[in-house]
């Protein structure tokens, strides 16, 4: 008996010494294995673990942009289509300086101003060589965002299927479409 349970014991460790840190390690790209703090929290999860294996649509956003009204398109794709599977993040930036220095104010954007429940982040940089590597990945798979609320739709997968200009609302047809298509 206490050879039996030595050789499970044995098993067991070795299985998990070849499991994989995240559940879907083995194709999560490295751009999206990222531990990001959430907006207004010390709470830090990583993007693969929390996202990988749903399709995902990624945002960066500012406070302080003609575009900013596009939370409230977001939100409602969020509650559209959360329930299918679809996951809304969004990443404040001030990369074209448009961002608060304060991120109390940059929540209270997001939270109280918009009604905002998809998961945001803590601000980061989207471009150039300061770019963090979620989108300096983003941007080496399409391209680097041209300005705030440039989306980046990432099947479940971990491809990026197609990058939306600023001037592509949440609403817009061809964007429904194709998210439509990975639900």
């Amino acid at each position: 008996m206490v050879r039996l349970v030595s050789l499970i014991c044995l098993l067991v460790a070795a299985a998990s010494l070849s499991a994989p840190l995240h559940a879907a390690d083995a194709a999560c790209p490295a751009w999206l294995d990222q531990d990001m703090r959430r907006l207004g929290s010390t709470e830090v999860v990583n993007l693969c673990d929390e996202y990988f294996g749903k399709p995902i649509l990624v945002v960066n956003t500012a406070s302080n942009c003609g575009y900013t009204g596009q939370f409230e398109g977001l939100e409602a794709m969020h509650q559209a289509y959360s329930a299918e599977g679809l996951q809304v993040i969004g990443f404040p930036s001030d990369s074209f300086f448009q961002e608060y220095d304060d991120e109390d104010k940059t929540a209270d954007v997001c939270y109280l101003n918009y009604g905002v429940t998809f998961d945001m982040f803590a601000e980061i940089p989207v471009r150039g060589g300061s770019a963090h590597p979620l989108f300096a990945g983003l941007a080496a798979e399409t391209k680097a965002p041209s300005w705030n609320f440039f989306k980046y739709l990432i099947d479940a997968e971990g491809k990026v299927v197609q990058a939306f200009s600023s001037g592509v609302k949440p609403s817009d047809e061809e964007l429904v479409a194709v998210i439509k298509s990975l639900l």
